[in-house]
């Protein structure tokens, strides 16, 4: 099937790439069929893209990238919709975000996703973590991120 976005103009996915968030994120409640997009020009940034609204995605990365020890501190209610047998089992993504000159990722309200489900939620994490972790300046990174 194919979907209109505003990043990448029509884009061509399986129906089973499609990732269900049930009660969709933080701010996006209607938002809850998305796709995970491979960014081309850099492999560390991925693209969650909404299927529905063609002018809404996010930039993810894996928080671990960043922030070698972090882990997702959450009730098991939270994941348990996901249906993971294990929760090491689950992916876990933070979004990336812009703002003046500096890049930051959101290690508040990570995604956590069963690939094997196609199911997500974003959840906010229970210990401190930041909202908004400067990772440096936007020359560094791609500048659409």
């Amino acid at each position: 099937m194919q979907i209109a976005t505003s990043r990448f103009g029509n884009v061509e996915i399986a129906a089973d790439d499609i990732l269900i968030f049930p009660h969709g994120m933080i701010g996006f409640t209607n938002a809850k069929h998305w796709v995970l997009l491979a960014d081309s020009v850099n492999p560390a940034v991925g693209w969650l893209q909404s299927v529905a609204q063609h002018e809404l995605a996010f930039a993810v990365v894996s928080p671990r990238r960043f922030v070698s020890n972090y882990q997702v501190r959450v009730s098991r209610r939270e994941v348990a919709p996901l249906g993971l047998a294990e929760l090491s089992e689950a992916y876990v993504l933070a979004i990336v975000s812009r703002r003046d000159d500096q890049i930051t990722v959101n290690l508040k309200a990570p995604l956590i996703i069963n690939l094997d489900g196609n199911v997500g939620r974003q959840v906010v994490v229970n210990d401190d973590q930041p909202l908004q972790l400067v990772l440096g300046g936007a020359t560094q990174y791609r500048r659409s991120a």
